[in-house]
C-alpha cells in the first residue's frame, strides 16, 4: 500500500493501487503556482519523513508549504541542481 500526502488538508491518503484514481485522488488541489512532486518510498521511509516535516513545521512556525519548499530548495542545493 502507498502513502500519499495531501499537501491542501495535511493528512494522508492510502492508495492500494497507485494506477487508478480513487474519488479522494480526485478531490485533492494543489494551490496556484505549485507543481506536485510525487515520492515511491517504502512506509518506514514515508512515516519518518511526515514525522520530520511536522517537528520542523512545530518548531520554526512555518506553514506546511514552506517547509516542503524549504526541504527540495535544500535538496537541489545539496545536488548543485
Amino acid at each position: 500500500m502507498l502513502k500519499r500526502f495531501d499537501i491542501t488538508n495535511q493528512s494522508i491518503i492510502q492508495m492500494s493501487n497507485p494506477d487508478k484514481n480513487s474519488e479522494a485522488e480526485s478531490q485533492l488541489t494543489v494551490p496556484p503556482g505549485y507543481g506536485e512532486v510525487r515520492l515511491l518510498v517504502p512506509e518506514n521511509l514515508a512515516a519518518a519523513w511526515q514525522r520530520c516535516s511536522w517537528i520542523l513545521v512545530q518548531e520554526k512556525g512555518q506553514t506546511r508549504l514552506d517547509s516542503m519548499e524549504e526541504m527540495v530548495r535544500d535538496f537541489l542545493l545539496k545536488h548543485g541542481c
